[in-house]
């Protein structure tokens, strides 16, 4: 029985303005070649200067992640050469990284499970190259970003462990604001480092899988590697010590070269880079600006809301939407009904119209007050639903959810006599219904509360109708 040993290193592109040794934009989507400099196209006599704020991220990622900080570190040349890498080496960090001895809890299958955080470094990014069906060009506007690398122990045992870990740091890295981790924008993506040994016998030759873009992805690979050695091993071959590109269309891997050990990058201090100094105070000063990380936030909604694991968890995937909930929860809004419309309404519209959460034209005031709406027999959930929709579009730009009511006459019927007139007419036009419910059907009445809500076009208060309906056929 072969087990299987993994580690990740992951690459985040940090949310600066400008590059990490210049001061070039880091926009996505400009045109090819458009945000580059002598620096990062390569040019000689070229001197780099740190953007300080690459440093402040990198120490933020690590507290956020429990990591020790070198008060002093080091850039170190890499040496390789590849097409997106003009000058021949790549500015990053190899003995004396920034964050160091840190530590990351995933939860699978119920289990919670802490993995070591080995390193944390900055360093910076290469540029991309573009394969087109008859020629190959190179994009440098991504070349000299500034990235961190974070380095897990080799703690994790299987592909289901690979996808919790990345979705794990991916969220602490948005809380943190250290990264807008689009992986579709190739600004988070990992390389998966897989040896499996048989129980008691010493580690296996490992290879790694570079530049893995989307969690599914990384699961995939995962699972593929481990069976692939198996395959080879159960058939009395060796593992090859080689870097591997996932084909994530075809869903296997293939070699793409023998795999370089560090001696070869030719590493040396960085002659162009003083040490990087960092003091305690700036240190405590990065740690206070942190905000409530996802783990201690969702704990915090399982005990000061009330709310289910599953609601916590739904809440806290978007900082933004969890903000939202935490201002509106905070007023005395119904905790739960917050909750509803935002894993609701909320999300389905954000999802259909393609918007982000960061972009929404309401907050959590509106919110707490549509809620309160709700909860106060103001308005029924099913005109809640319409005001959400309706602060979407910008004619209702700036409206309170109380004022969209009113203005579109969604107020709720709680009328007594108006109810009761309703009712009596939905119990006259459907007498089978009424007998399934005399006859111990009690289930039935939901059909005729159905029938209420929509000759009142939903405005009538559910909780009047169920009892109405009730009373009137019991009696």
């Amino acid at each position: 029985m072969y087990k299987p040993v993994i580690g990740l290193e992951v690459h985040a592109e940090l949310a600066t303005e400008s590059k990490i040794f210049c001061g070039c934009a880091t926009a996505f989507g400009g045109e090819e070649n458009t945000q580059v400099c002598p620096g990062c196209l390569g040019m000689p006599g070229v001197l780099p200067l740190l953007n300080r704020q690459v440093l402040a991220y990198c120490v933020k990622a690590g507290l956020a992640l429990h990591c020790k900080i070198n008060l002093t570190s080091r850039q170190d040349r890499k040496h390789y050469f590849y097409p997106d890498l003009p000058k021949g080496f790549q500015v990053s960090q190899l003995d004396l990284p920034v964050c160091y001895d840190g530590w990351l809890d995933i939860e699978v299958e119920g289990k919670t499970k802490r993995i070591g955080i080995n390193r944390i470094h900055i360093e910076e990014d290469a540029g991309k190259l573009i394969h087109a069906a008859h020629e190959t060009r190179v994009d440098l506007n991504r070349g000299g970003a500034g990235l961190i690398e974070i380095v897990s122990e080799p703690d994790l045992a299987g592909p289901e462990e690979v996808y919790a870990y990345m979705e794990a740091l991916r969220e602490v890295l948005l809380y943190a604001g250290v990264s807008s981790c689009k992986m579709e924008e190739g600004v988070l993506r990992c390389d998966i480092n897989v040896s499996i040994h048989e129980e008691g016998t010493p580690f296996g030759v490992r290879t790694e899988m570079k530049n893995l873009n989307s969690l599914s992805a990384a699961r995939a690979a995962t699972a593929y590697e481990i069976k692939r050695q198996q395959r080879v091993l159960e058939e009395g071959g060796e593992i090859v010590q080689a870097t591997l590109r996932w084909d994530d269309a075809k869903g296997e891997n293939y070699i793409m070269r023998v795999k370089e050990h560090a001696d070869e990058y030719y590493y040396f201090p960085e002659p162009d880079i003083l040490p990087i100094t960092i003091s305690e105070e700036e240190v405590e000063a990065i740690r206070a600006s942190l905000p409530e990380m996802p783990s201690v936030r969702r704990a915090r909604y399982r005990d000061s809301y009330g709310l289910s694991a599953y609601d916590a968890d739904i809440l806290t995937v978007s900082k933004a939407l969890s903000d939202m909930f935490d201002a509106a929860a905070e007023t005395g809004a119904p905790a739960k009904t917050c909750a509803n419309f935002i894993m609701g309404d909320i999300t389905r519209l954000l999802n259909e119209k393609g918007m982000e959460a960061e972009s929404l034209p309401f907050g959590g005031r509106e919110l707490a007050e549509l809620a309160h709406l709700v909860a106060d027999g103001g308005i029924s959930s099913s005109a809640g639903s319409k005001i959400v929709e309706l602060m979407f579009q910008p004619a209702y730009a700036g409206k309170s959810p109380k004022t969209i009511a009113e203005a579109e006459n969604l107020g709720q019927v709680s009328d007594g006599d108006a109810i009761q007139a309703m009712c009596r007419e939905v119990i006259d036009n459907n007498p089978k219904i009424v007998a399934d419910y005399q006859g111990g059907r009690k289930q039935a009445i939901s059909a005729l509360v159905g029938q209420v809500m929509k000759a009142s076009q939903g405005k009538a208060n559910p909780g009047m109708v169920n009892q109405m309906l009730q009373e009137l056929m019991e009696t």
